[in-house]
């Protein structure tokens, strides 16, 4: 068994302004972080472009249409203050969300027993209708929902842990009774969701708020306390990951202080709970981190726990 890795070139077309902290750089540094000899086991593969039917799994068409018409020609459009499209933004999204069920394919069959996506744009920002926050489409929650109701899975977690609260999720998955949907996030921080009071539909969304300056320390008991012993109950028989490395201490975008050992240290005990009742099957798919160094030493951690978990 292997730790496929998933990539698309398009995620190096995807152009945002000069100074915008999602930048084609954050691929870059991925890249060479895993060109090291050490990640020469990863079975290496193109995502697939997402097509309307595998969007429509969360997003309407009419959604769909709206932003394939303010695809720009040449340079970039913004969509908010946050958000940018550019000629190849559309193929990169597409490629991601391509990516992330493709990578469920390859898990649900047999073909690795976890995988990473490293595209960009991120997705857990992206509403039913709304883009925002970097994020054109709901990668995580439309591979959810592709294992759902393309594989029959009953049970399905997705467990965000980027700084930022995955508003985007929450929204396209609130009415879905068969996900349970976790969040942990600094709080106070932009967009100002995710409180623990929002639970979902069926009471099955689990937001887990961290006061700034919150440490690996406090992280892991949260975890502990809070997230594994839901998940130990609930089986899942998929673990999906957002995989947001901006709650490193050295990110620029908001004030945790998680650092490598921390997100390794994540990944091994959802790792973990899928053996148990997954077949060790884990879908990760990258979200935020916005210092090129710690991103890439956070991305390499957690792809050797995938790695080493997948043998």
């Amino acid at each position: 068994m292997t730790c496929a890795l998933f990539t698309h070139p398009a995620s190096l077309r995807h152009v945002t302004p000069d100074g915008h902290p999602e930048r084609i750089a954050r691929i870059e540094a991925i890249e060479r972080a895993l060109a090291d000899p050490a990640f020469a086991g990863l079975d290496r593969r193109t995502c697939p472009e997402a097509d309307d039917a595998t969007l429509r799994l969360c997003h309407p068409q009419a959604y769909i249409d709206r932003l394939t018409a303010a695809l720009p020609a040449s340079g970039a459009v913004a969509l908010d203050a946050d958000t940018w499209m550019s000629p190849d933004s559309l193929t990169a999204a597409r490629a991601a969300v391509g990516g992330a069920c493709a990578a469920v394919d390859a898990v649900l069959s047999g073909a690795a027993r976890t995988a990473f996506v490293a595209c960009r744009p991120p997705g857990h920002h992206a509403e039913t209708q709304k883009p925002m926050g970097f994020c054109l489409f709901g990668t995580a929650a439309i591979a959810a929902k592709h294992a759902l109701d393309r594989h029959g899975l009953s049970r399905v977690a997705v467990v965000d842990f980027d700084v930022h609260h995955g508003n985007g999720t929450q929204d396209l998955l609130w009415d879905e009774a068969r996900v349970r949907f976790v969040s942990s996030h600094q709080m106070p921080l932009w967009p100002g969701s995710g409180h623990p009071s929002e639970r979902g539909a069926h009471d099955q969304v689990f937001n887990l708020p961290l006061d700034p300056g919150s440490d690996g320390r406090i992280f892991r008991e949260t975890y502990e306390d809070a997230v594994f012993p839901m998940l130990h109950d609930f089986a899942p028989e998929l673990i999906v990951i957002s995989a947001g490395f901006d709650a490193h201490a050295a990110d620029p975008l908001a004030n945790l202080a998680l650092v490598e050992e921390d997100f390794a240290w994540v990944t091994g005990r959802l790792c973990d709970i899928a053996e148990g009742t997954a077949e060790g099957r884990v879908v990760s798919t990258l979200e935020g981190g916005y210092d090129l160094e710690a991103l890439a030493a956070s991305v390499a951690a957690h792809v050797t726990v995938l790695e080493e978990r997948s043998r």
